[in-house]
């Protein structure tokens, strides 16, 4: 079995999903292109060596559908031999491109691949694609669905984290991510975005907000507080036995924001990269998925964790740094205390709460920055998860090679 290699990793800044956003007014597969330009130029890329393009998009429609993979390739200007698929595990999305590309190389089926993800939510709204799971009462009912948000309250309130506990964390997320982009700790993997015209646009993740304070989010009213009380609260307390009430602590300030925003990861074997002329940076350890609780669905990060550990042949202690997405402040925070790891080395240079979450593209992302992120320490491995709509978690350990 040969090892999935990384040799290159590259992303865009991460731009407000919103129209006046920076990036709203470039198109999903512009976006696109700007990575391919830069992954065939930092790698002086022979691309009709590359296999297949594994793209994440969780709202495949419209200007994200059509199999977006293969005609982004095609818009770059790659060779036309280059194959592409999107596919959707909600925002696990990108991650899991990451992870299938890594089985296609160690099963010595394909060489060399292409994987990432894309989301313009500041284009394509979230939901947009519809669905049996939240649109079909019968299908509600039998699932349990709950709206995510709320989730996340019911899950802090397991846990016993208070509204300043998760407002606490969500102000270390922007501190953290104004701290790096300050010492240009992002600066190995942005891309800056050009439009057409070869102008920049966005050279810097645009949600970082350095003054964020407890005091200044306390103001803010808890988001899901209202859909609560319009009957989801009654819903999850009939499940949830041992819960009193659900204290409603998540909002804006400490869930993670809607942006626009692409990733693409180089991955291959040794001797498709020394063919290339190509140095590895990381080796895919272990990759794992699991199914949780489909109500709360916040909770499969540990698990997934747990599986990706156990494949490796590895422990917790083992684990340098780790890059738990921020979908809600609760999500990081109960995942580290649950495998009793260091906060300390978790989201080093914060998360998605500072600089948002663009579904397709997070995992892809968190990966970059964890593999920057051991080479700026000279460490060896971390571990990157994040927890998926419908109760899933998935995992993924990547050593420096």
């Amino acid at each position: 079995m040969s090892d999935a290699l990384i040799f290159d990793a590259v992303r865009t800044p991460r731009g407000k999903g919103k129209k006046d956003g920076s990036l709203h007014e470039i198109t999903p597969i512009h976006l696109l292109k700007n990575m391919y330009d830069a992954l065939q130029e930092r790698n002086n890329l022979d691309t009709s060596k590359v296999d297949d393009v594994v793209l994440g998009v969780v709202t495949p429609v419209a200007e994200q559908g059509s199999c977006i993979a293969r005609v982004s390739a095609l818009y770059a200007g790659w060779n036309e031999r280059v194959a592409g698929v999107t596919q959707n595990r909600f925002c696990a999305s990108g991650l899991e491109s990451v992870n299938l590309a890594a089985m296609k190389i160690m099963s010595d089926q394909e060489d060399l691949v292409v994987a990432g993800g894309l989301e313009s939510m500041s284009r394509i709204p979230m939901g947009s694609d519809g669905g049996a799971w939240y649109m079909d009462p019968r299908v509600n009912n039998t699932v349990q669905f709950i709206p995510q948000g709320i989730g996340a309250d019911i899950s802090a309130t397991q846990m016993g984290y208070s509204r300043k506990d998760v407002d606490a964390f969500a102000v270390r997320s922007h501190q953290l991510a104004a701290a790096a982009q300050s010492a240009g700790h992002f600066s190995r993997s942005i891309i800056p975005v050009r439009d057409i015209n070869g102008v920049i646009v966005l050279d810097h993740d645009e949600t970082i907000r350095s003054g964020t304070t407890v005091e200044k989010l306390s103001a803010l009213k808890a988001s899901f507080e209202m859909s609560g009380k319009m009957g989801f609260d009654a819903t999850a307390l009939r499940k949830y036995t041992d819960l009193e009430a659900i204290d409603h602590v998540h909002h804006a300030g400490n869930s993670s924001g809607l942006v626009d925003g692409a990733s693409l990861v180089l991955i291959g074997s040794a001797a498709a990269g020394a063919a290339q002329g190509m140095k590895p940076r990381a080796r895919i350890r272990s990759c794992a998925v699991v199914g949780s609780d489909p109500s709360i669905m916040l909770t499969g990060t540990t698990a997934a964790c747990e599986k990706a550990l156990q494949k490796a042949g590895m422990t917790i202690n083992d684990i340098d740094l780790m890059e738990i997405n921020e979908a809600f402040a609760s999500v990081p925070m109960r995942t580290c205390e649950e495998l009793k790891f260091d906060m300390d080395l978790v989201n080093v240079n914060g998360g998605a709460i500072a600089m948002g979450h663009p579904l397709g593209a997070t995992g892809a992302m968190l990966l970059g920055t964890a593999l920057d992120e051991l080479e700026r320490r000279n460490l060896s491995t971390a571990m990157v998860t994040l927890c998926v709509g419908a109760g899933m978690g998935i995992a993924t350990i990547i050593e420096r090679v």
